[in-house]
């Protein structure tokens, strides 16, 4: 298939690198690189006067709207989006910059844009987003908020795709190749350099192509009504916080060499410093003091100046700034009595990992590793990944804790409430009845069960 618009495309093929690696995902000989919008890369909107032009002009457009956010993750603290891009039929591409809308109050916080007049102006027309989970909580965070969604990314996982980045798509949609290499970019950066401005253009430029294919896809594979239940679930889900997790800082890297409870004391006291810096500052916390550093001073006997000095990550002009705030959080540890230290284990939210579930609870073992086994069957059948045929923490929690009266009804009652959609359980649920009331314990293998990750 070939774009109806005929973007600018290198006019020689790109060599493909010299000896690729075998199945090397850079290795495309002979597919041209699109390297320019068919109308250009538009300047940046930054005013309100190019805002007001802007918003008429998609208004004016028709058919679905193209939508793509740049953040600046792993640079900032913040998700907030950097540029918007947008693109629509009879309108072109806007490359709008939500920073120069947003405003800095008294204490020297950041306000967020408030864009909903350009909301007002495309909310009735479809959002074309690819993958939208990621781009959804900043562009609510801007006053944007879709009514309907089509995203690209989930539509083809539910056709099978096992690749299904933006630039495979395209390539293999149309033929043609997007550079990628501007893509984890610090996006908060300005002024934007042109070629990351051309990078962001070419985004939106054919994603309603793109959907179009995909959506012709979804129906000739019967998998257009699942697709719609995906989508408006996302949607329903762009406004709500997303859950904090508890006791974050147990995540920190290299945790696991920390072997006393004062030491986690110390990790809890600077990952709590470290936050509160990085959001001030709005950087990512890796960029001021990375998790290895925090872990290594925690394993020490005696965290004090003396150990902290010793760990060189310290010792960097990016965290010896802050020396003052991170002993001031060991002295606070080292006032804490024993009793009231951070325990070295805490008790799951939930069902424990798969690896322990065979010496732990054998008979939840067999279950899970039917269930697993049921569900991949019918996935493949389906030709979709298993995961988005049935969440895997789902499917964890109904294995481990079996409804009482184990029936289509009450399996049901359990999904629904775990979130999983009508079309979901409209293929599972009859599956994991089966699973949850066969008696040969000895079925399917309960190591290959343990060995399946609970992600």
């Amino acid at each position: 298939m070939t774009a109806p618009h005929e973007p600018a495309a290198a006019t020689e093929p790109v060599a493909a690198p010299q000896d690729p690696a075998p199945d090397a995902p850079d290795a495309v000989p002979d597919v041209p690189l699109l390297t320019q919008p068919a109308d250009g890369v538009p300047d940046v909107v930054t005013t309100p006067g190019a805002l007001l032009r802007t918003i008429a002009s998609l208004a004016a457009g028709t058919g679905p709207v193209a939508v793509d956010a740049e953040r600046a993750h792993g640079f900032r603290y913040s998700q907030r989006a950097y540029l918007l891009q947008l693109r629509r039929a009879g309108s072109g591409t806007h490359l709008i910059d939500p920073i120069a809308f947003g405003e800095t109050d008294d204490d020297g916080t950041f306000v967020a844009a408030d864009l909903s007049e350009l909301r007002r102006a495309i909310v009735d027309a479809e959002w074309v987003v690819h993958a939208a989970s990621q781009d959804l909580p900043c562009l609510f965070e801007v006053g944007l908020l879709p009514t309907t969604i089509f995203d690209t990314e989930l539509a083809a996982r539910l056709l099978g795709y096992p690749r299904v980045a933006l630039g495979t798509m395209i390539e293999q949609t149309f033929g043609v190749r997007l550079l990628k290499e501007h893509s984890a970019a610090d996006w908060s950066t300005r002024p934007l350099p042109q070629d990351w401005l051309t990078y962001a253009a070419l985004d939106v430029e054919l994603l309603v192509e793109l959907r179009d294919a995909l959506a012709a896809e979804l129906d000739a594979q019967g998998k257009r009504a699942w697709a719609e239940e995906e989508f408006a679930a996302l949607v329903a889900g762009a406004g709500v916080p997303a859950r904090r997790r508890t006791d974050p800082w147990r995540r920190t890297s290299g945790i696991h060499r920390v072997r006393t409870r004062r030491g986690l004391g110390i990790v809890e006291a600077l990952w709590y410093a470290r936050d509160t810096i990085a959001r001030r500052l709005d950087r990512a916390p890796g960029r001021i003091l990375p998790d290895a550093a925090i872990s290594e001073l925690a394993e020490s006997a005696t965290p004090g100046k003396d150990a902290l000095r010793r760990v060189q990550a310290f010792s960097r002009r990016q965290a010896k700034r802050f020396e003052a705030e991170w002993l001031a959080a060991i002295s606070e540890v080292e006032q804490v009595p024993d009793t009231e230290l951070p325990t070295l284990h805490v008790a799951a939210d939930g069902p424990p990992q798969s690896r322990v579930w065979a010496s732990k609870n054998p008979e939840a073992a067999a279950r899970l590793a039917r269930a697993r086994e049921a569900l991949a069957t019918r996935a493949a059948e389906l030709k979709l990944p298993v995961e988005n045929l049935l969440t895997p923490e789902h499917v964890r929690r109904l294995t481990w804790t079996p409804p009482v009266e184990i029936d289509h009804a009450s399996v049901e009652a359990v999904l629904v409430a775990c979130g999983a959609r009508p079309w979901q359980r409209e293929q599972t649920v009859d599956l994991l009845v089966a699973a949850l009331t066969a008696s040969d314990l000895s079925g399917p293998d309960l190591t290959g069960a343990a060995e399946v990750t609970d992600e």
